[in-house]
């Protein structure tokens, strides 16, 4: 496998500036198909296992693959502590200009999922951007700043949150335990879409596993309610997690791809 051109791009607004790793391979033809444009989780990378994956796929099928890292994440500059959903969908969409040609299949895991709907809004104001020609949502975790973390945590912390500024957060994924600050929360609140309804201008598929205990299989059900016209897709996968990283799960995954 021939490795996927590691570069990056500077990003001054909102300051502070960051430099924002990037990993881009160039489309074969135009014929192979659209690109893929990965989103991936809260605390993830782009080296994580599905996103090592689709770049695999996309070699071997000639398409373009773009993936990077959020400011605070991997490779990426930037504190953690200052990243905000705002913030990372500025990142997103600088990335997405910069970097893909034609059209493309945003892929988004988790947090990534909230970031690809929040970018096609985004992209509808932006004249000349390269069209999403579909979107494959993985466990999407649609609002979770309010819906999955504000909302279940005790009195205790929200207090800690609101005086001190940031609670550390327990993690099965991480070595140790990472900042949930006010920034974090206050800033999602502004980019909430679940309390109306959502228009992607494309077909969605949504992955879904029903023993997901970060992102309920109900929260996707009622996501799916949200879409006004597009066409969309929901396949619960019984046994799945959270991560959907099995290679059952990948193999569903690259499927979904290959539908647009």
């Amino acid at each position: 496998m021939s490795e996927a051109r590691l570069t990056s791009l500077t990003i001054e607004s909102p300051a502070p500036a960051r430099t924002i790793a990037v990993r881009a391979r160039e489309s074969k033809s135009e014929a192979a198909g659209p690109g893929l444009f990965w989103l991936g989780g809260f605390k993830s990378d782009m080296k994580g296992t599905k996103a090592e994956a689709l770049d695999r796929w996309a070699e071997q099928a000639g398409r373009g693959c773009v993936r990077f890292d959020y400011s605070g994440h991997g490779e990426s500059g930037g504190d953690f502590k200052d990243g905000t959903i705002g913030r990372w969908l500025e990142e997103t969409v600088a990335v997405y200009a910069q970097f893909v040609q034609g059209p493309q299949v945003v892929i988004g895991s988790s947090m990534g999922g909230w970031l690809a709907l929040l970018l096609a809004q985004a992209l509808r104001k932006r004249r000349g951007a390269a069209p999403i020609a579909g979107m494959v949502l993985i466990a999407p975790a649609v609002d979770f700043t309010e819906e999955l973390m504000w909302k279940n945590f005790s009195p205790a912390t929200r207090r800690e949150i609101e005086e001190n500024g940031a609670w550390m957060r327990p993690s099965e994924y991480s070595e140790g335990p990472y900042p949930i600050t006010k920034g974090l929360i206050e800033d999602g609140r502004r980019h909430l879409l679940l309390g109306g309804l959502i228009e992607t201008g494309c077909p969605v598929h949504i992955l879904q596993g029903v023993q997901d205990l970060d992102v309920p299989w109900r929260h996707a059900e009622g996501l799916v309610t949200r879409f006004a016209r597009d066409d969309v897709v929901l396949t619960l996968i019984k046994d799945g997690d959270h991560r959907l990283s099995r290679p059952e799960d990948i193999e569903r995954l690259i499927a979904a791809v290959k539908e647009f």
